[in-house]
């Protein structure tokens, strides 16, 4: 068993009560303030106004970045419910899920809530799953309401007497307790150090008020259970652990010491709860109410690899491969590598995993003309002053947002978005390259540690967030830095989030980094698993509506069979394998051969793979077993090279496929 790690962001609770919080150690987190120090300071923050209490880090790239970034709070989504502010408080509902042909749809709805007479809101605390908003009123403090992934509770304390004007019509139930009805549902209202009465609530000082949205089919003794366990919530905990084969995930809920309502998201299981026997739908289906004071999972570990197996090749396809490598590295032009993060690192992806190859087949002069490219690419990259005398291949820090914005920006990475994709590249090219070369290591090590921390640092510290993207609830990474959007954050490609983590884990190794390997590791088997149930092979039983079989950008609020970038039948699939590093086998076609085929019929309808993407596809058939990979490897070398994908090249296509034929 490794050693526990005990993973949370900061956070002051309702009450005022800071939440005890793991950091690096001192002298680490010196180094890594001075290491940021020397990049240099951005010229000016993306960020703008926000609704952020002083002292917290701001919370890019979480499911309720929207509360704090942008010109008003976004609804946000703490499944199974949905929440907003509102003009003078907020609102809450339990979505309605629907299916059409490519949209899952279960979006903001505000069935009850109060009108607290606020004028302003901010985040005043954050954790692991949950959010604390604090409502005013000008300079006046009026309350906190707390929500958290993974409960259906909306929690909400007084910081003052104070009475709450109920958006619908209260029916006193009991001595503290109530229901509200709206949009078609009833919900539950429990009332500690207050009254009720049809209008509102008045709340003492110190007082709080809890909402439970009443699941369907509900029984009387069913609903008196859920009322017991509807406590306040002032905030949560993440722990994570692992053997070889498993990595397991704990989120603790502070319910005041007693147990409270939990819904693990559908799939995850119900280990260590007292389930009702109800359930509640949700967007990825019906998924349990239970209660409890913790939510456990576990993921299969997934391995790091960035190396191709090439012992079980024939010599006729040894052959080929070596030829084509000679070719591919003969077409490696240096100066043609893209300057931003996102084009650079896939280019140096591409050439990284052409010198893996090469070194593999014993093509030593090959090998050492595609390294000496890489490191001098990677030494502008990594170089801490390179941006005191260029704009471009080089990191600042923005001292605002607390991260690293790699110059030249793309795909609005000046903005936090994508850049688990963008630097996972680069990390995966470095691990690649100075793998059993200390030279480079220490050459490269001080900003290479930064790009690794700006998108997965174990702890938090003064300059980097804990886990920046990573959503420990939903397992998987969220891509919108400021999430300006009324569905959510979201994120498309799990493929180059998996592959990120694949490159974290892998620098972590090479350069020595027990810890960067170990949170990599959990991460890359979390996003693995993910992207096999949610996206490649998604059980959509529960949605007779949605007719296709990958379901390719995800939202707080809904699931789309679409992409940002392109229409075409193939880019949907295609996103979601981009770029196939070595380990991908293992995740991506584990839902066997009828379902590999039934997304490449979708994706490639007419069997023609001469499309964006059609490469990962190809790579992707040859999951399917000998025959289809011998049939994949016929096909790729009919392949135009214009479809060939910039982070790949012929040579890893045929090596991928030759593995399996």
């Amino acid at each position: 068993m490794t050693a526990v790690t005990l993973l949370v962001t900061a956070c002051t609770g309702p009450g005022g009560t800071d939440h005890p919080t793991p950091s690096a150690s001192a002298t680490d987190a010196a180094a890594q303030a001075r290491a940021v120090a020397a990049l240099g300071d951005v010229t000016s923050s993306t960020a703008g106004t926000m609704r952020l209490a002083d002292g917290l880090l701001p919370p890019t790239n979480r499911w309720f970045s929207g509360l704090v970034f942008g010109a008003a709070p976004q609804p946000v989504f703490p499944s199974p419910i949905s929440w907003q502010v509102t003009s003078g408080g907020f609102a809450a509902g339990l979505p309605d899920v629907t299916a059409t042909e490519k949209t899952i749809a279960g979006g903001a709805v505000p069935q009850v809530g109060f009108d607290l007479g606020a004028t302003s809101t901010l985040v005043s605390a954050y954790d692991a799953v949950s959010v604390t908003v604090e409502h005013r009123d000008g300079d006046t403090v009026l309350g906190h309401s707390v929500v958290a992934e993974g409960s259906p509770l909306v929690s909400y304390t007084a910081a003052r007497d104070e009475q709450l004007r109920a958006t619908t019509p209260l029916t006193r139930t009991g001595d503290g307790t109530a229901t509200m009805t709206g949009g078609g549902r009833t919900w539950q209202v429990v009332v500690r150090d207050g009254t009720v009465d049809a209008s509102g609530i008045a709340l003492r000082e110190g007082g709080s008020v809890v909402l439970l949205p009443t699941p369907d089919g509900a029984s009387a003794s069913q609903v008196a259970r859920l009322i017991a366990a509807a406590r306040p919530l002032a905030g949560t905990t993440l722990e994570r652990s692992a053997t070889r084969s498993t990595q397991r995930t704990t989120l603790g809920y502070d319910f005041g010491g007693g147990a409270g309502v939990l819904v693990p998201q559908a799939g995850q299981g119900t280990s260590g709860l007292s389930c009702t026997g109800l359930e509640v739908a949700t967007i990825t289906g019906p998924a349990s109410v239970c209660t409890g004071t913790a939510l456990r999972f576990a993921a299969k570990t997934v391995q790091p690899d960035d190396r191709l197996d090439l012992s079980g090749l024939s010599a006729a396809d040894r052959t080929t491969l070596s030829e084509q490598v000679r070719e591919d590295a003969a077409g490696v032009d240096p100066s043609s590598y893209a300057a931003d993060t996102y084009g650079g690192g896939k280019d140096l992806y591409r050439v990284a995993t052409l010198y893996r190859l090469a070194v593999g087949l014993g093509l030593d002069d090959q090998a050492a003309a595609l390294k000496s490219s890489i490191v001098s690419e990677l030494d502008q990259w990594f170089d801490a002053s390179g941006c005191g005398d260029r704009s471009a291949r080089c990191f600042r820090y923005d001292p605002t947002v607390h991260g690293l914005v790699g110059q030249q920006p793309s795909f609005g990475s000046d903005e936090f978005n994508d850049h688990h994709f963008h630097y996972g590249y680069l990390l995966s090219a470095a691990a690649m390259v100075a793998d059993r070369d200390d030279a480079l290591v220490s050459r490269w090590r001080t900003v290479a540690d930064l790009v690794a921390a700006d998108i997965a640092s174990p702890t938090q510290t003064t300059s980097f967030p804990a886990l920046r993207v990573y959503d420990p609830y939903a397992q998987h990474s969220w891509a919108s830095g400021y999430s300006p959007f009324a569905d959510g954050n979201n994120q498309e490609s799990a493929s180059e989030a998996v592959s990120a983590w694949n490159g974290v884990a892998r620098w972590g190794t090479v350069s020595g980094s027990a810890p960067l390997r170990s949170v990599g590791t959990w991460l890359l088997s979390n996003e693995a698993a993910s992207a096999q149930r949610d996206v490649l092979d998604p059980d959509l039983s529960a949605f007779p509506g949605f007719t296709h079989r990958v379901v390719s950008l995800n939202w707080g609020g809904k699931r789309d069979h679409a992409t940002w970038f392109s229409a075409a039948a193939a880019a949907p699939a295609g996103i979601e394998l981009i770029p196939m590093p070595a380990m991908a086998g293992e995740y991506a076609g584990a839902g066997g051969r009828a379902q590999i085929q039934r997304v490449l019929d979708e994706a490639v309808p007419d069997g023609r793979y001469d499309v964006q993407f059609g490469d990962y596809l190809l790579m992707y058939r040859a999951l399917g077993g000998k025959s289809d990979a011998a049939a994949a490897l016929a096909d790729a070398k009919r392949l135009p090279d214009a479809v060939v994908d910039a982070a790949n090249s012929r040579s890893y296509l045929y090596a991928w496929i030759m593995m399996r034929t």
